[in-house]
């Protein structure tokens, strides 16, 4: 069995399988909207897909150390695609073939439009049980030319990398939110105090003026369980306590935290200054 030292839990979500990530629930609605979006440390790829589905953001990258948990991450993005209903563009487009042409443009339009049902697919979630997909198997993709490039599922998507020292292609285009929900402690322990701060300092780097940082620290005490996972990964070594990273962020240019809530292990929100 494999040791998930990096917090890379497989079937993690089968011990929280929610249709809504409460996380999200707490989060200004308008936040995603239109943005180019990091999930950092993204796991199977169930708070990522449910972005890009229902929050309507223009593009949402996933990222994860573990490849196992990357292609599980690409079947959950089919997995949810076959469990959406159909778009009211997708039936206007069906009812009538001789105005095939005219209904096409109109379902392009409506499937690309802000904030529209087809485009945030958030009307229309689960709109098929899941004993459907077991049933009958996944329902294709479909093309681009169909959908639209920043609709869902295309405007999703996942890599296999130890993010904070490689990058990824996404990342030279920048992104409007980064998010890390529970991953700060395993980058703590794995890469040590300085590790963390050159991760918050890469999450600067890739954030557009005006950006923000969403990050989910877990607390101290938990730290402990994960020391015993690996001899090699020991928190008595470490300096910087999770009460330290505000300072830490605002150092590096961040604006002054605001806290949503806290939802299991915490939560709060860093933005870049404007």
């Amino acid at each position: 069995m494999t040791i998930p030292i990096y917090g890379n839990y497989h079937g993690y979500y089968s011990k929280r399988p929610t249709v809504n990530d409460a996380r999200l629930a707490v989060l200004p609605e308008a936040l995603f909207h239109g943005a180019r979006v990091l999930d950092i440390g993204c796991n199977e790829g169930w708070v990522t897909c449910e972005i890009a589905q229902s929050l309507g953001p223009h593009k949402v990258v996933g990222v994860d150390i573990d490849d196992t948990l990357v292609q599980a991450a690409w079947r959950r993005r089919r997995t949810v695609w076959s469990l959406q209903g159909p778009s009211p563009a997708t039936t206007l487009a069906s009812n009538n073939v001789d105005d095939g042409l005219q209904r096409t443009s109109k379902k392009r339009k409506l499937e690309e439009a802000p904030g529209s049902a087809a485009g945030a697919g958030s009307r229309s979630r689960n709109y098929f049980p899941l004993s459907c997909e077991h049933e009958f198997g996944s329902l294709p993709i479909p093309p681009t030319t169909i959908r639209g490039k920043h609709a869902f599922p295309h405007n999703v998507s996942f890599r296999t990398a130890n993010w904070i020292r490689d990058e990824i292609p996404e990342d030279a285009e920048g992104y409007d939110v980064v998010v890390a929900f529970s991953v700060s402690k395993w980058i703590h322990l794995n890469e040590g105090d300085e590790g963390l701060r050159q991760f918050f300092r890469k999450v600067y780097s890739v954030l557009k003026a005006g950006g923000a940082f969403v990050l989910e620290p877990q607390p101290w005490e938990s730290y402990a369980k994960a020391r015993r996972m690996s001899e090699a990964k020991n928190a008595k070594s470490l300096v910087i306590r999770p009460e330290h990273f505000s300072d830490i962020l605002r150092d590096i240019g961040f604006e002054p935290a605001r806290h949503f809530g806290s939802i299991g292990e915490g939560g709060e929100r860093l933005s870049t200054p404007s």
